[in-house]
């Protein structure tokens, strides 16, 4: 399908692994003009070269001062920006039995503050453009996971921004929705479920609790929903987080099973 994007400059931040690299991969395709924003160059770089365009912007997104430094570079490259996808983040497991108060700040920072701070930098170019957004989210904000305190409040704040950014931009035609992942399988998620003790036989139970097919969300599957929200396919969705997630939150698992 031809989403028309063509030329369009799309920020994706983190979006050079993982579900960000899926999206970046699939903004190529579709003839827009992906922008990474993260902060290993290298890797970054490299998918852009790998894709045959795009632009890479290297930051901390936890510092609040490079997020608007980040969006500086792109408009002084570009001189427009028609979408955000905020995706870069990480389950760093800031827990409440365990954590403390500067942890948990800084998963804030790590998780939802640059969702923040990205999309202020770049509201003057995305109320000329007309442009959108989609926060990228995770079920950890409804289901809860356990051990996690920071990433959860991080993605209950996705989830209510992007309905406040909603109505707070209805004046200038911009968009924001959210897709929000389950269990989608990355080299983050990979790395995670090999420090267990038993890891394909818990990667097993997981994936047998997942409705739709018994299987992992992809990073693709995610892709795809993602820029068809940012897309003006999709002209008359605001506000509204979307789960692709093969039914893992709202579907009763034990009557499936």
């Amino acid at each position: 399908m031809d989403l028309g994007l063509k030329d369009n400059v799309v920020i994706v931040t983190g979006g050079a692994k993982g579900i960000g690299e899926g999206i970046t991969r699939l903004l190529a395709k579709e003839g827009a003009i992906p922008v990474i924003i993260g902060r290993n160059e290298k890797d970054n770089l490299a998918l852009i070269k790998e894709i045959g365009r795009g632009f890479q912007v290297t930051a901390e997104l936890s510092n609040p001062d490079a997020c608007k430094a980040a969006i500086d570079k792109v408009l002084q490259q570009y001189n427009k920006i028609d979408g955000v996808i905020n995706n870069a983040g990480i389950n760093d497991g800031v827990s409440l039995e365990h954590g403390n108060y500067k942890d948990f700040m800084q998963s804030l920072h790590n998780n939802v503050v640059h969702y923040y701070m990205v999309v202020q930098a770049a509201l003057p170019a995305l109320k000329k453009s007309k442009g959108s957004i989609v926060n990228i989210s995770s079920k950890v904000a409804e289901t809860g996971q356990g051990g996690t305190s920071g990433y959860a409040a991080a993605n209950g704040g996705r989830n209510a921004l992007t309905r406040e950014w909603a109505v707070e931009l209805l004046k200038y035609g911009i968009r924001v929705n959210a897709v929000i992942v389950a269990e989608c399988y990355t080299p983050l998620y990979d790395k995670w479920i090999k420090t267990l003790e038993n890891p394909e036989e818990t990667l097993k139970k997981i994936t047998d609790r997942i409705p739709l097919e018994k299987r992992m969300t992809t990073a693709e599957e995610i892709a795809n929903m993602t820029i068809f929200l940012l897309s003006k396919k999709s002209s008359h969705t605001t506000g509204q987080l979307i789960h692709v997630d093969g039914g893992y939150v709202h579907l009763d698992r034990a009557a499936l099973s």
